[in-house]
């Protein structure tokens, strides 16, 4: 047998890998048997193990090159499972930053470039984001007199970034969150521009866009005074937004802002009885919760505090039969979403890594699987159903839930007046036109 020679190494890789200790890693293969990679069809002869030791070796062009760290999900399975705590992910997150940028795969790096140039995703305008805020408020005014849709309002206690994807296309997802909203009498607002949660800065390496949208935020949250910003519910984006802003912070600490997660939000409110819940809406369905990977044990190994307990008390508040899925909390399965892997061009590479979240559902008996990150929902509820056909399911976002399960209470006509004569003046202001309708 040859002897293997490890290569000269660039001198900024080598820095960066320094920060681990791959002397540290015992081959053990804990690594290989958590990921969900390991085993994917046209991926032979590849897994979590091999690449480490290929890095170990100075083989980093081959890895960058390879579709391995773009298959990677940044669940975190291995590094929670690793016995000499290497972070895995972040050394996957690096090997993509290394990639040449016409070279990203898929939309991933067009949306991001999107999202610093325009403020989101898709690119789209803020004439066409706010006349369908407005209009989507009107039509939720129906439901819920007085309620409209605020935007850069100064002072609000609480600021939403709305999800690219559902302002261009799954407009009444929108509603979940706003009904909770109304029903808690929230002093809330949206921002004008710059109002994207999703960052796909971190799916593609892209440390600079990373904390450029992070101080998006900060800039945004101090020029409005406002008191705290709920972290996106996507698990990259609020990961994402995290990592930017701890980033942001250290280099100057005046840059600290408030936020509450998504999942303290809707504790609180229930607790301080804002909200008031009516579970006999969802009798006859048994209900489980999906673990989310960055919103667990990627949160808890990288910030001290992964949210199990929150999500669980939630959805106990709203149901009667609820079941855990097996293995659950710091040890559940990827959906095989995440990392990007949602909108990139792997799907069936996706469906694999979906393979045991499937199993997971499908033993848990549920009809109903709960959820805190969009990409987990869209992964759960439409690309595990087309590959895996013989168990019926459906699937809910946690805010969705709540909000589905509420009792509505109108507000009193001084407040909806006060309000309507807000709406008005808030869209005369942003000079959007609702032609057929009138506050």
């Amino acid at each position: 047998m040859d002897m293997v020679i490890p290569k000269p190494m660039d001198v900024g890789v080598r820095d960066f890998l320094n920060r681990f200790d791959f002397s540290a890693c015992m081959i053990c293969g804990t690594c290989s048997n958590g990921c969900p990679v390991t085993g994917t069809p046209g991926m032979g002869g590849w897994d979590t193990r091999k690449v480490m030791r290929m890095l170990a070796y100075g083989m980093v062009d081959e890895v960058v090159d390879s579709k391995f760290p773009w298959l990677c999900t940044g669940c975190g399975r291995c590094a929670y499972s690793c016995p000499m705590g290497i972070d895995i992910p972040a050394v996957m997150g690096h090997m993509k930053s290394l990639r040449d940028r016409d070279k990203v795969p898929g939309s991933l790096h067009k949306g991001m470039a999107n999202n610093l140039e325009t403020g989101n995703n898709l690119a789209i305008s803020k004439e066409e984001y706010l006349s369908g805020m407005a209009e989507l408020g009107v039509e939720m005014a129906e439901e819920c007199p007085g309620f409209f849709v605020p935007v850069d309002k100064q002072d609000a206690k609480v600021l939403f970034f709305p999800n690219s994807k559902e302002v261009y296309g799954d407009f009444e997802d929108q509603y979940w969150w706003w009904r909770i909203f109304y029903a808690a009498k929230e002093d809330w607002t949206v921002p004008s521009e710059g109002w994207e949660a999703v960052d796909w800065a971190l799916f593609t390496g892209n440390y600079a866009g990373n904390k450029k949208l992070a101080k998006r935020k900060i800039d945004y949250m101090k020029q409005h005074n406002i008191e705290r910003m709920i972290m996106p519910d996507c698990g990259g984006g609020s990961y994402g937004c995290r990592k930017g802003m701890d980033t942001c912070v250290l280099e100057d600490p005046n840059n600290e802002v408030g936020f509450i997660y998504l999942y303290d939000y809707l504790v609180q409110v229930i607790r301080e009885g804002r909200v008031k819940l009516d579970k006999s809406v969802n009798a006859g369905r048994r209900f489980t919760w999906h673990d989310s990977c960055k919103h667990g044990r990627e949160l808890a190994r990288h910030f001290g505090k992964g949210f199990y307990d929150e999500p669980r008390w939630i959805v106990r508040q709203c149901v009667d039969d609820f079941v855990e899925m097996s293995p659950d909390r710091g040890l559940n399965y990827c959906c095989g979403g995440g990392g990007g892997m949602w909108p990139m061009p792997f799907e069936d590479e996706s469906a694999w890594h979906a393979r045991h979240k499937y199993d997971q559902i499908k033993r848990s008996g549920a009809d109903v699987v709960v959820v805190g990150c969009s990409n987990c929902r869209d992964q759960i509820m439409k690309r595990i159903p087309k590959y895996y056909k013989d168990y019926k399911y459906e699937v809910k976002y946690l805010w969705q839930l709540v909000a589905e399960t509420l009792i509505l209470e109108p507000w009193e006509q001084d407040m909806v007046a006060r309000a309507e004569a807000a709406a008005k003046a808030q869209w005369e202001r942003l000079g959007v036109e609702l032609d057929t309708t009138e506050y």
